[in-house]
């Protein structure tokens, strides 16, 4: 099964330093629809002036996920962590029984990241923090695995998913198996392909369930993918 999911049909939030497309339902955007997939909770697509973020707040019973698209990411917490990302660069958080973090734009140009929490196996870890500094040929006509849940990619998680990327130069073409009983939530974060018959442009969306499918690039494309059990009954 596939279903698409329009750039442009998807919630928003502009705050004037902040602009968000809102994957499922939340802050002012709710849609009964959309409130999750399978264990991914959250997948905001957010743009962040220079100069502005989000300051220190609350978090618990999450993992929670940010992947850096363009500018850099700067991140502080109670744990002591303080690290700035860049394109390409992931940090996690896992907000177990709780934490304060912030999120800042520091640099001089606009910054776009990935916002991705995922529903924990189980409630109540202990507060973790870790990143991790991906070369970008590291992704180039393959996926990366950037975190799981078995310790198969650098980040591991509390929940049986699995966090991938690529970046395929136009014409590529790159299979992506989701088997029976998984599911996965592909996101065309840059440039434009067809994956399973579907056209998908910059930002658009494909929710996948059992059904192995191929990526091509139709430009160069940027590819991020949530793939996870599927929900039982």
């Amino acid at each position: 099964m596939l279903r698409k999911r329009d750039h442009e049909e998807l919630g928003t939030s502009d705050l004037g330093w902040l602009f968000s497309r809102f994957h499922f339902s939340f802050a002012g955007y709710h849609d009964p629809q959309n409130m999750h997939f399978g264990a991914l909770r959250v997948l905001n697509d957010d743009l962040v002036e220079p100069g502005h973020g989000f300051d220190l707040h609350p978090h618990s019973d999450f993992e929670i996920l940010s992947y850096v698209v363009n500018g850099e990411l700067t991140h502080a917490d109670s744990m002591g962590n303080t690290h700035t990302l860049r394109r390409g660069e992931v940090q996690y958080m896992s907000a177990g029984t709780g934490v304060l973090h912030s999120e800042h734009n520091r640099g001089g140009d606009t910054l776009r990241f990935l916002q991705v929490w995922v529903f924990p196996d189980v409630r109540g870890h202990a507060p973790a923090y870790g990143d991790h500094r991906f070369a970008w040929d590291e992704r180039k006509d393959r996926w990366l695995g950037v975190a799981s849940g078995d310790g198969t990619a650098p980040v591991t998680v509390h929940q049986d998913v699995r966090i991938s990327a690529t970046e395929l130069e136009a014409g590529r073409r790159l299979a992506l198996p989701v088997a029976a009983g998984r599911q996965a939530y592909l996101l065309q974060v840059e440039g434009s392909s067809g994956v399973g018959g579907v056209d998908l442009d910059e930002r658009d969306a494909l929710e996948i369930v059992e059904e192995d499918v191929v990526v091509e690039a139709v430009t160069t494309s940027h590819v991020f993918v949530v793939e996870m059990a599927k929900p039982r009954g």
